[in-house]
């Protein structure tokens, strides 16, 4: 069994509790505006765009398919700033042993291993897999997740899961499918059953520069849901890497501290006493 794998961040401290291990999966069913790495969302469909821009010749199209040669690549991303597709040809299919083995190079200096994305779920039986041998190690496993994956009626993955960071970008239906391309009824629904099956390891939420009506209605819902039961974190919108439709709908600015502030605020009104910015 393999996986496209996007990216390895062998040490990261804002993916979960401790440093942990960030593996990021390629493809995603949302297509969220703000979305800071959209070259994750869809598997590369070889239009051979992404050759004819390569300043180093580091890719090239043989057998339908494109061929990365790392070692030539630069890592200037003119590949995924020109991809017509939200993909990327620097993808690598591997195994879960071939992730072990990049797993236990550093596993004396992480607390565990957060999967990614893209949407990790995608690759579900490939978590049951992976998670299943990390845990042998004696490392804890979470999932950072957009919700569009039923985690309620998956008790083998939620055996060997010990957590999820669930993303919750807007409790009002009609903002969220303008905002994602997709509704969001089955976000809710996990949000509900994490938290009380105790597998909701933290909320996260990015607010906006150009909708403080949304951020807010966002916020006091998923806090009147969660009443302190997780952490709650407010992501500030940042531009960088957001494609040219996602600054259109979500502003060319970062969030300013003063809103998130007045968010924080309204979360602890509403319940949430544990509110990170």
């Amino acid at each position: 069994m393999k996986a496209p794998i996007n990216r390895i961040i062998p040490f990261s401290n804002v993916d979960g509790p401790g440093n942990r291990m960030a593996i990021f999966f390629q493809s995603c069913p949302f297509e969220c505006m703000y979305c800071h790495n959209p070259e994750t969302i869809r598997m590369c469909i070889a239009c051979g765009t992404c050759v004819q821009n390569c300043p180093v010749q580091a890719l090239e199209k043989k057998d339908g398919q494109i061929v990365w040669d790392e070692k030539k690549c630069v890592q200037c991303d003119t590949c995924i700033k020109v991809c017509p597709h939200l993909s990327s040809p620097k993808i690598k299919w591997l195994s879960t042993n071939d992730l072990m083995e990049e797993i236990k190079k550093v596993r004396l200096f992480i607390r565990g291993i957060t999967v990614s994305g893209g949407e990790c779920t995608q690759h579900r039986d490939f978590l049951v897999e992976l998670f299943s041998k990390v845990k042998q190690l004696g490392l804890t496993c979470l999932i950072d997740s957009n919700g569009s994956y039923d985690f309620s009626g998956d008790s083998e993955l939620m055996e060997v899961c010990d957590g999820v960071m669930l993303d919750v970008k807007a409790t009002n239906p009609l903002f969220h499918q303008n905002l994602t391309h997709t509704d969001n009824q089955l976000v809710m629904k996990n949000l509900k059953f994490l938290l009380e099956s105790g597998k909701l390891e933290e909320v996260r939420t990015v607010i906006l520069p150009t909708y403080p009506d949304q951020n807010e209605e966002t916020v006091r819902t998923v806090s009147r849901i969660i009443q302190g039961k997780c952490r709650y974190k407010l992501l500030r919108y940042r531009p960088f890497g957001v494609r040219k439709e996602g600054l259109d709908f979500c502003g060319q600015i970062i969030t300013s501290e003063f809103e998130a502030e007045r968010l924080k605020s309204i979360a602890k009104d509403e319940g949430s006493d544990s509110v990170i910015i």
